[in-house]
């Protein structure tokens, strides 16, 4: 596997990675599954009423899609601090094969970081009928927002990159439906931005300064 420094989103981190990179990149990696099986008790719900986010759960032959994002080896410390303090919900990094979707190095992996909860954390939630995870979502939020917002976000993110969930696209379905039979706003809380997560470094030149990556397990809780 190759060498260079790469960290893989596949929840927030894919719209709001919030952090200096030198590259993104779409891509994924394979025998993990994108679940709502985490619990959120600091960023879309709070102690006593979480919210629900998405971890990795092993599944053999699965391919989970995400961002990818290169990190300067000048700036990774800072790098991994933060996003140890927005993980620590829970999640824990482990080092994973990577596939980058423009098929650089013909196919072969790079390794990247990846966040993820597993059942031993205290906030993990576990496996529920869809029609339950969507009730827990409409009725949860915490100091990052809404946890509706973060499910349709990640929806629409997947979808933008063509990138097939059927866990998450059909979570988003009840989630707008359950909304809709309520009265009540399925819509992200805020508007979408810019995202500005790229500062280029003082030396750096402008080809790919400028990057549309919108301002996220992985959460703002992955």
């Amino acid at each position: 596997m190759h060498r260079e420094t790469w960290i893989f989103g596949y929840g927030s981190l894919i719209w709001r990675p919030a952090f200096r990179f030198e590259e993104m990149a779409p891509g994924y990696i394979t025998g993990w599954a994108r679940r709502f099986w985490q619990g959120s008790t600091d960023h879309r719900g709070v102690p006593g009423a979480p919210g629900r986010v998405v971890t990795l759960i092993p599944e053999p032959g699965a391919r989970c899609w995400g961002m990818a994002y290169r990190i300067a080896p000048a700036d990774l410390d800072e790098v991994l601090r933060a996003l140890d303090h927005r993980e620590q919900g829970g999640y824990a990094r482990h080092d994973v094969p990577l596939y980058l979707a423009d098929g650089r190095a013909e196919g072969a992996a790079w390794t990247a970081t990846v966040y993820l909860a597993t059942p031993g954390n205290s906030d993990y939630l576990g496996e529920a009928p869809l029609a339950e995870i969507a009730a827990q979502v409409l009725a949860s939020r915490g100091p990052s927002g809404s946890n509706v917002e973060y499910v349709l976000r990640l929806a629409e993110a997947l979808e933008a990159m063509s990138a097939d969930d059927e866990h998450v696209t059909e979570l988003a379905r009840l989630v707008r439906g359950r909304a809709q039979e309520q009265g009540t706003s399925a819509r992200p809380d805020r508007p979408a931005e810019r995202r500005g997560a790229h500062r280029p470094r003082p030396s750096e030149g402008s080809p790919g300064a400028e990057l549309s990556v919108e301002d996220g397990g992985l959460s703002a809780a992955p």
